[in-house]
Parts: structure tokens; sequence; C-alpha cells
């Protein structure tokens, strides 16, 4: 993958010629390479215009107009894109005098200011989709330099914040150069790691009851505690930097803001786990944050932080920075360790590989994330106990929340887990929503997390001082952000994504671009994921065009209970748990949508291979209407 990118950054595209070049100076075969090519949608089979630009089209960009920006883009340049309806993720389209070329992407992890875009590798947010290729051409004629690219929170950090891992993030005086981190304090708690012994780091982070901030919220004392303390094999440690849930944009600011902050936690990880060897896996959309990276590590080699024998410790780690390309898969984590390899991203099976037994190379191996591994910095210096005052008991500590969609001030907020409500959270640190509408849903944890419904009451128990239990009804305000109250809700703390829904969306429309999102991003391994997606995506596309039969809600209900439970990797959940959701909470909306009666059964006269050929089975509530008549057979050939 470092080969296929440099070869795509030099050339535009890899070609034919490309794929047997690369194949022969690696020693594999070209299929090898066309597999990757074809799986990993940053890389590029055809050439893009002189400007390329990609722009987000995830639910937080798309509902402050992504799409708008799209449209007078290419009206700008003179590009033809595909009518509405005939899918988003079409080839890159390129203007007549090939100076501009466009396609729709994935979440580009920056949803607090959206609508967002990328111009060759610079990120542009809070686009005014008016003034766009006024944007653009300026970009181009300053030959690449930034063309004023937003502010992503220029406001002080709130009251009801407490800040330890975002306390340099927007300091005036801040840079992310390690002398201004070492004159912080910086690897101090690296010294003070190297001194002590590795099991006394482990039972350091295990008291201090820090959950996984990636999204599964596993404990992470308790995943270290499987690495065997007389392994033989290479140990590993993989900084999972792969920051591609819709709504979440947290581990941006951390890599481009406060890079020393997570290499001083992955070497004491490393120290913890006698893992020789990390690498920081970077979503490929991160291409100054890889940069940034690179340098902070070389700043770190000159001072003997890493490299062979730390700080005269007698302990060697090296660390690494590999960039994705694209696909939301490898942010599972055994999806990551199979693109880490030089694969496509296919999710293992586990058991038996689970990464701490059978992981990179077939050795033990952690996968923890940038928010995660940054923690460990604070559980050191302040002591596993202490750490766990923060929060509550089982959600301790401190973590970042992402605001974005129909709130006034959306952004980033750092809070002790479980001590701010979701009403504090919306209401107060992210200042309401538009004056004159009100409260409809809450995804509260990526767009994979169930939907709450803003006029439903929960049943929550929450433990009292004295140690004992009660039950409490309450509303959706209420709710504390914490993993327990919010999977007690029906629902997920996941990856801290939370995207707010006004009384003005149609949630038609917001369920069919997270449909569209998980159609798009199935690995396409398991048949649930690869088939049941984009059957789903299908039906709340005819939905929306108005063509929806009265059996569509029940049907999207099935699809998405016959993929939860039934695939590798937690990607089935994550693709079925939104419609199921939706569906389910909101069912007089979806009863709406889906109005015209059930077709007729297909024609007998029609053979399984005809059925195919017409794409009669994946569409024939829309073929049958009144007047359809069966098309003319076309030739086939025997093959």
């Amino acid at each position: 993958m470092p080969l296929l990118h440099l070869w795509q950054e030099h050339f535009g595209f890899i070609s034919d010629e490309a794929l047997l070049w690369i194949a022969k100076k690696l020693g594999v075969q070209p299929i090898n390479i066309l597999e990757l090519v074809t799986f990993y949608p940053m890389f590029r089979q055809q050439p893009v215009g002189k400007t390329h630009i990609r722009v987000c089209r995830t639910l937080s960009c798309a509902m402050t107009g992504g799409f708008e920006v799209m449209e007078n883009l290419c009206t700008a340049f003179g590009i033809a894109r595909p009518p509405d309806g005939e899918g988003m993720h079409n080839p890159i389209t390129v203007s007549a005098d090939g100076n501009y070329s466009v396609e729709f992407v994935e979440c580009l992890a920056s949803c607090g200011t959206a609508p967002v875009c990328m111009i060759g590798e610079e990120l542009h947010e809070k686009i005014d989709s008016n003034s766009v290729a006024d944007l653009v051409r300026h970009w181009r004629s300053a030959t690449g330099s930034p063309a004023g690219a937003a502010n992503p929170q220029s406001h002080p950090p709130h009251p009801l914040e407490h800040r330890l891992i975002f306390k340099n993030i927007r300091r005036p005086d801040w840079t992310t150069d390690i002398d201004c981190y070492l004159h912080d304090g910086g690897y101090e708690q690296l010294k003070q790691a190297l001194t002590m012994s590795r099991t006394d780091i482990v039972n350091k982070v295990k008291n201090s009851g820090l959950r996984g901030r990636g999204g599964a919220g596993f404990s992470c004392g308790l995943k270290w505690s499987f690495i065997k303390p007389d392994e033989k094999r290479p140990v590993y440690l993989i900084c999972n930097a792969d920051e591609s849930e819709p709504g979440t944009f947290k581990d941006r600011y951390i890599i481009h803001e406060d890079p020393h902050q997570l290499l001083e936690g992955i070497l004491i990880s490393c120290y913890a786990l006698n893992a020789r060897t990390a690498y920081i896996y970077i979503r490929g959309e991160f291409p100054e944050g890889a940069k940034i990276l690179e340098r902070a590590i070389e700043e770190a080699r000159a001072h003997n932080f890493l490299g062979k024998n730390i700080l005269g410790s007698g302990f060697d780690a090296e660390v690494y920075v590999h960039r994705g390309a694209g696909a939301y898969i490898c942010g599972e984590e055994t999806g990551l360790i199979e693109s880490l390899e030089g694969k496509r991203g296919y999710p293992r099976i586990k058991p038996p590989y689970f990464p701490a037994v059978l992981g990179l190379y077939m050795c033990p191996t952690i996968v923890n994330n940038v928010e995660t591994l940054c923690h460990i910095k604070h559980i050191i210096a302040m002591g596993g106990a202490e750490y766990a005052r923060l929060g509550r008991p089982n959600n301790t500590g401190t973590r970042i929340v992402c605001v974005s969609g129909d709130v006034q001030r959306p952004g980033y907020f750092e809070i002790e887990v479980g001590a701010v409500t979701m009403g504090q959270l919306i209401y107060e640190m992210a200042g309401g929503l538009t004056p004159g509408r009100k409260l409809k849903a809450v995804i509260p944890g990526g767009s994979s997390a169930k939907v709450l419904r803003a006029d439903e009451r929960f049943k929550l128990k929450q433990r009292q001082a004295d140690g004992s239990t009660i039950e409490r009804e309450m509303s959706i305000d209420e709710i504390p952000l914490d993993f327990d109250s919010l999977t007690a809700a029906g629902s997920m703390a996941g990856s801290g994504g939370v995207i707010v829904l006004d009384d003005s969306r149609d949630v038609v429309w917001v369920l069919n671009n997270i449909n569209e999102f998980y159609a798009h991003e199935s690995c396409g391994q398991c048949t649930p994921c690869r088939e049941g997606a984009l059957w789903m995506k299908k039906i709340t596309d005819r939905m929306l065009r108005g063509g929806g039969v009265v059996e569509d809600p029940k049907t999207l209900k099935t699809i998405g209970d016959n993929i939860a439970g039934r695939t590798i990797c937690a990607f089935g959940e994550a693709c079925a748990w939104p419609t199921q959701s939706f569906v389910e909470k909101f069912s007089e909306e979806f009863a709406a949508r889906a109005q015209k009666p059930v077709p007729p059964p297909l024609p007998p006269e029609y053979t399984p291979e005809e059925l195919i050929e017409e794409e009669l089975i994946p569409i024939a509530p829309l073929a049958h209407d009144p007047g359809w008549e069966k098309p003319e057979p076309k030739e086939r050939s025997r093959t």
C-alpha cells in the first residue's frame, strides 16, 4: 500500500503497466496488486483532472449542503454528473478541458465543520456552496496553498468540560514541535514508566477502569492482560487511527495538534506490553496528519524517546505510520490487521483469530484507538485509582464527544464520562437547535448507533451513593452520557459521535443516506452484509422516489434482522441497527412513504436466467406498474 500511494501521488492514477511494475518490484503476482487497487476506494485506475475535488456525502455534510456543493461544482466547471437516483458512487467525472474532476466520498472526519471537501490533498471546511467554485479557483491559482480553511472550534472550552486529552487543543501558545511539548512536561510519564515493572503499568490501567474509546468500550486493562508475560513470539501494538465512523472527528485533532501526546501513550504501552514494534494505522484521508506524525517520530527519535535503548533503559521500540486507503471496514481490528499485512481488509473469524493470540503476522497484537492510548499517559501521571475517580463506576475518566447536525455550535467536547446529560450537551454546550426548531431524534454514538427519539421515555437503573440501585424513568435530555446509560436506553456510546436531528428532517432521507454509506463500505466477504446492505439502500431509494409499497417497512426490518448477528465482524450490526431502529421508532413516517399496493407475482413464463438478465429480482416492485409489458428478450451467448 505505501508503494501504491507513492505511485498514485506521482502519476495521478495506477495504470495496468503500474500493476505489472509494482508486482515485479515486490515479487508478487499482478492479481495481488489488482485486488488492492479495486478494494480500496482511494486508489484510482483512471486519470483525474489537474485539480481533483472530493466532496463528502455522509450524513452531517449532507444535512448542511454537501449535495449543493457538488451540484455547484459541476455547474461551474461543466462537469456532467449522473442524474439523481442513479447512485452517489459513480466513477470520477472529469471536465471537458481536463482541468477539474469531482467525486463523492464517504466521511472525511470533520463533521463538526460540515460541509467539507478535499481539494487535492487539503481539507476545506464550512464550505459555502455558493462560492465553492471561487474557492477552488483561488486554491489552484495559489498553486495549492491553503485557501482559508475554517477554524473548527474557535470558542474556548465550555465550563462543563474536563480536558485531559484535549488540554492543548486550540491553545494559542501551542505548537506541534517537541520543544513545546517538552516545555509543558512532555515525556515525563514515559520516563516514569520506564522505572516501573510492566505488571505495575498493566495493573494501573486495569485499576483505572479505562474502556476503549474507539466504539466497543471494552476494558483496556483486560485486553492488555491477554498478552502472556513470558510470551516468546514478537508482540505488536497497533494504534487504530482509521477514524471513519460518520459523526466522529476527535482523533483528527489529537493527531494534527498534539501528536507527541499520542506518541508518548504509544511508547508507554509498548513498554508495558513488551512490544518492540508499533504501527499507527492512519486513514488515507489524513495525509497532513500522516506527515505530522512522521515529523513527531523523527523528533522523538532524536531525543532517544524511541529507537534503540530508550533513555538508557535497555528497551527498544520503533513506531511506523501506515496509511490506509479509504475503507471503513479497516476500522475493525482484524480487518485493519489484514490491511496492514498488505491485503484486502477482510475481517478475520473470531475465534480463533483474536488479535491478542493470533494478530499481526500471526503474533500477539494489541489494537487500541488514538484516544485510548492518549489516556495511558494520564493514568501514569495520576495513578489508576485517582483516574478512576473521574466519571462514574465502570464509566471512568474523560471522553471526547463530537456533536454535529442541527445544532448552532457543533464541535468537540471533553467531559467526565457520565457527568453531563444529553440535554446539557445539546442545549448548553452545543448551543441548542436552530431557533424555531424542536428536537426530533439523536444518534448518540456515530451513524451505526440506534437512533433515540426525542419524545421517548427511558427506564434506566442508577447506582446510588450507598451502593444500592434504583430505576428511574427519564427523558432523552436526562440521559447521562456514559457507556452503560446509553446501552440501557437501547443505543450505545460508540465512538462518541452525536448527530442531532431537528423536526425539519425526513427520517427516510436520513436512513437512506446512512444505508448508502454501509452499502458502499461493506467489504463483501459476508453475504448478509454484501447483499442486505444494498437491498436496504435500494428500498429506501425507492421510497424516496415515491415508489414505496406497503410491505417496504416490514421488509426493511426483516432484512436488518437477518443481517445482525450473522456476519464475521460487527459490521453486520453497524449496518442493521440504524434500519431496525429508524423503522421501529418512526413507523408512521415510513408507512407514509410506502403507500403503493404490493405488486403481483412475477410472470410465470420468466425463467431464472431471464429474471437475472432483466434485473427484475432486485427491482421487481418497480417493474410491475399497471401496463407493464415483458421486454423483448436479448440475445445471450452461452457464456
